[in-house]
């Protein structure tokens, strides 16, 4: 089946760089089609950052998919750990931190994929980063060539001869440079959200990797950050 115009697939969290990555695929001519996930993620404010999201990036439709990682666990999102906390970005601990989720971005591609290959879309959009990062093995530019191979031969478009690309646009970008792209193509980042740990209010905690990460990155990019902060030092 044809279609007017190409679509693509976004995997969408709610967060700064998959909001930039949509950003960037609407900005490339592509209808959106955002997936998120609810996957037993220990809170629900990035959902709703990301329908927010999806609803003023302009989506052609929104799927929100149900998927319980908690029957596993093994991580600071999907379990009982406690969320690690630091003041700055220099305390950010080395290694694979346990707010990694096992296979995550693999789990979410295998779904995009498929959705992909039943809409017609020729391309799917991913948010990683592998620059200013918590140091995810699954945000790596090698996963990301890893999995493109796999879509090659295990998906009828991939066999046919007309492959659905895997597109990580902001894979060798910083943080900053996420969120100046972001605001040039029109980005509110307002609506987004990053915070692991975030009140029962829903405001960020201002003190996991990923806020550190996100405070940084707007401060590097000499810009302020609209989001609420549960702290003054924020």
């Amino acid at each position: 089946m044809a279609f007017p115009q190409a679509r693509a697939v976004v995997l969408l969290s709610g967060g700064v760089d998959s909001s930039t990555a949509a950003a960037i695929a609407r900005a490339q001519g592509f209808e959106l089609f955002a997936l998120t996930f609810r996957y037993g993620q220990r809170h629900g404010a990035e959902v709703r950052a990301a329908e927010r999201v999806a609803r003023a990036a302009g989506a052609e439709r929104h799927v929100v998919q149900t998927i319980d990682l908690r029957v596993f666990g093994g991580s600071a999102l999907t379990d009982a750990i406690e969320v690690p906390k630091s003041d700055t970005v220099d305390e950010i601990r080395g290694g694979i931190p346990v707010t990694y989720v096992p296979a995550r971005n693999t789990i979410f591609l295998a779904f995009a994929l498929g959705y992909a290959e039943v809409i017609g879309s020729s391309d799917i959009f991913i948010g990683v980063n592998a620059v200013d990062y918590s140091g995810y093995p699954d945000c790596r530019p090698e996963f990301i060539v890893a999995f493109q191979h796999l879509a090659d031969v295990a998906t009828k478009a991939g066999v046919s001869g007309t492959p659905i690309k895997v597109r990580a646009p902001l894979i060798s970008m910083s943080k900053a440079e996420i969120i100046r792209e972001g605001m040039r193509l029109g980005v509110d980042f307002s609506f987004t959200h990053s915070c692991y740990d975030p009140t029962p209010e829903g405001s960020a905690c201002g003190h996991c990797d990923s806020c550190l990460l996100r405070r940084q990155g707007f401060r590097d990019a000499g810009l302020v950050d609209p989001i609420h902060y549960a702290t003054d030092d924020c």
